[in-house]
């Protein structure tokens, strides 16, 4: 194990000790929005188009990861085809703990959950892709993120007439 990953499972241990995680949640400033865009379906559930969104940091293993080495985050997002297979996706992301996910990505990108949904006539289909974005961002690249990233991945799934974008949080 090189020294990087050690440092970063230490962060991740540290964060689970109460202590070290209350001392982070004094000083942490969390964005705020005065208004929230909501709309009401104007059709069935089951006719609704879904795209999925996390901040995960989740990603096919064929493409570059999200930057691990910049203390701010990354404001970039990645496609993940609607039809992906588990075996398929990583994670890159230092900043919880995603054992668990690793194992299941579906935790935090719940795609087979939602293709079980469509069997069942419950909702309706899927977008061609989901949308993983990696958590923890800070200035500068919050801004980047709220101005450029969100705008780019929101017009994409307007443009293919999705419904519904669900929030995935990790």
């Amino acid at each position: 194990m090189d020294k990087e990953t050690l440092l970063d499972k230490l962060w991740v241990m540290l964060f689970r000790l109460p202590i070290v995680k209350n001392f982070w949640a004094q000083s942490y400033e969390a964005v705020h929005f005065d208004r929230v865009p909501w709309t009401k379906l104007n059709k069935p559930l089951s006719a609704c188009k879904i795209a999925l969104f996390t901040t995960g940091g989740i990603l096919l293993k064929t493409e570059e990861g999200f930057d691990l080495n910049d203390p701010h985050g990354d404001s970039t997002f990645r496609r993940i085809p609607h039809d992906v297979s588990a075996e398929d996706l990583t994670i890159s992301h230092k900043y919880y703990d995603h054992r668990d996910a690793d194992c299941d990505p579906n935790l935090i990108l719940p795609f087979e959950v939602l293709r079980e949904l469509q069997a069942e006539g419950i909702v309706g289909p899927s977008s061609p892709y989901h949308y993983s974005f990696m958590g923890h961002i800070e200035e500068p690249h919050l801004t980047t993120l709220i101005q450029e990233s969100a705008v780019e991945a929101a017009k994409e799934i307007k443009q293919q007439q999705v419904d519904i974008a669900l929030l995935v949080p990790a």
